[in-house]
């Protein structure tokens, strides 16, 4: 087994819509925007399937060409947390369906932990039923045989509570063809109700670069973390590439989980969260010199943030190949 880079080829991009009884309802018509907006990014460059229990929401985004639409029934949008996993198993893709307790237990999910189901009866392929808590936005790979996670996600009592360190990184090298992991004590995003995912604060973008969460201003509450967590990315050896946080957002009195990292890999392009921030365009810019044979795409998320996800969270990768 293999673990697939996410600026791998792709076949397409899963996203799963908010609908009325979702967290999305008091302010549905806002994300629905949001989202089409999401489509119309990605759709130039590869297909979307789209997938939600509503027909009439669905129908909203037939205008779109470049789609697939499927009726399943969820609790909510995360899809990058309870969508299949896949990883190569030799000249084939293997989608690998692990448990999802909705990040320990906080929100309803057991018509999330079923889509999978819903979604291999349609697709076909292979898919392994894995007995362990996993979400996608907590593991990030290289395409190289190295894993970067954090240990207040997958190591919290939340999760995996039988399982030890040891026998996490038995699995998890088992599983996706490891030979190193790389696990960060620090580092957190306020806004952020997944126990840290690392998809929130560090992103391979090359197999040997790393673009992590910023802070530069010693006042604001992620200084200290990301401060250290900025020094164990250096341990590592590998090239980083520094995304300086937005300045704080705010949305009912509380605090967004704005972040740069949160973006999406899709075929010939990257789908990068903006926050109508003054670093939105540094930030494009750094990451256009980064990866100058990509065209990177800015997609306001405001809205999604106020529900503690953003980009990344909202999507999963299904990649190219034979199944």
């Amino acid at each position: 087994m293999k673990a697939y880079a996410e600026w791998e080829k792709q076949e397409s991009l899963l996203l799963s819509l908010p609908h009325e009884n979702s967290d999305w309802a008091e302010y549905l018509e806002e994300i629905l925007n949001s989202y089409e907006e999401l489509v119309a990014a990605v759709t130039p460059y590869q297909k979307c399937v789209l997938i939600c229990p509503n027909d009439k929401i669905l129908d909203r985004f037939r205008k779109f060409q470049n789609c697939e639409f499927l009726r399943i029934d969820t609790n909510d949008t995360w899809i990058r947390d309870y969508g299949m996993i896949d990883v190569k198993n030799g000249d084939k893709i293997l989608s690998y369906n692990f448990k999802f307790n909705a990040w320990g237990g906080k929100f309803d999910s057991k018509k999330d932990d079923l889509a999978n189901k819903s979604l291999n009866a349609h697709f076909g392929g292979m898919m392994q039923d894995i007995d362990m808590i996993l979400e996608g936005g907590s593991v990030e790979f290289d395409g190289d045989k190295t894993l970067l996670t954090t240990e207040h996600c997958l190591l919290n009592d939340n999760r995996n509570k039988n399982l030890s360190k040891a026998q996490i990184e038995e699995k998890l090298s088992k599983l996706f063809g490891l030979e190193r992991i790389i696990w960060l004590k620090h580092g957190f995003i306020k806004g952020d109700d997944t126990d840290h995912h690392i998809d929130t604060l560090a992103r391979f973008i090359s197999p040997d670069t790393i673009a992590y969460a910023s802070c530069d201003d010693k006042n604001d509450e992620h200084y200290e973390e990301l401060s250290r967590m900025k020094a164990e990315l250096e341990a590592t050896g590998l090239k980083l590439l520094a995304l300086p946080l937005p300045s704080a957002k705010f949305y009912d009195g509380k605090r967004l989980g704005c972040t740069y990292t949160n973006f999406i890999f899709v075929n010939n392009a990257l789908i990068v969260p903006t926050y109508d921030d003054k670093n939105d365009e540094l930030v494009l810019s750094l990451l256009s010199k980064a990866l100058p044979n990509l065209k990177i795409v800015g997609v306001n998320s405001l809205v999604f943030v106020r529900q503690n996800g953003s980009l990344h969270c909202s999507s999963q990768n299904r990649f190219a190949g034979k199944r």
